[in-house]
């Protein structure tokens, strides 16, 4: 099923630390100092998965 126009999946904390391989609290950190966008919805942030897909790659460095 195709996603409507406009929509982007939302993403948990936890998700996100799992997908960085970082502590949850790195995560809440990262939201904190505004490098990583995050909406809050009720008591929890949920993070737009093309926003952490853009600081993943901004963050990327070849090694070598």
């Amino acid at each position: 099923m195709a996603k409507p126009e406009g929509r982007e999946k939302l993403m948990t904390v936890a998700e996100v630390a799992a997908l960085m391989r970082v502590s949850t609290m790195t995560v809440y950190r990262l939201i904190k100092a505004r490098d990583l966008p995050a909406v809050r919805i009720g008591k929890s942030y949920r993070l737009r998965e093309g926003d952490v897909d853009r600081y993943l790659a901004s963050r990327y460095t070849q090694a070598g």
